[in-house]
């Protein structure tokens, strides 16, 4: 009896979503590509922390561990799934970005932070060895940054 219950109310759900999914394109509500990020391939497939910087806009950051809080562990035991944390209390935050200087794709995530937005974000990044991570922060238009270095006991990207 579970089993038929559980087919019908994924059979329900499916076929509401599909349902819904039709009608918000139908009503162009829904536009695709709309929900699609913006991609800036040079800094996502640069090998170098400089390089990323300048495709970034980032020319000359100002070294800042004064208003960016970097938190990362000292040691990772997984370097596949290493915690960061950033925040700022730099006012009219635009972006802030996660490089990681050893990996072999230097640039690990950009977040465009909107208006009246806490200037906070959390994420795990992938780590194939003892390397620093890097913070950049966009604030009113100048670039800052700090960085730590991570010490990976195992695993990351490619070990």
């Amino acid at each position: 009896m579970n089993k038929e219950i559980d087919l019908g109310r994924r059979k329900a759900l499916s076929t509401g979503g599909i349902g819904l999914l039709a009608l918000f394109g139908g009503a162009s509500l829904l536009r695709p590509g709309e929900a699609l990020a913006e991609w800036n391939q040079k800094a996502f497939t640069s090998k170098a922390v400089e390089e990323a910087l300048q495709s970034l806009g980032a020319t000359n950051p100002e070294e800042s561990s004064i208003f960016i809080r970097l938190t990362v562990p000292e040691i990772a035991e997984n370097g596949a799934v290493v915690p960061v944390g950033i925040s700022t209390s730099l006012p009219n935050v635009e972006q802030i970005a996660i490089m990681v200087d050893k990996n072999p794709n230097v640039l690990a995530a950009v977040f465009t932070i909107p208006e009246g937005t806490a200037p906070e974000v959390t994420t795990r990044v992938k780590m194939g060895k003892t390397a620093h991570v890097v913070a950049l922060v966009k604030s009113e238009g100048k670039f800052y940054r700090t960085s730590k270095e991570v010490k990976v006991t195992a695993g990351g990207c490619g070990g």
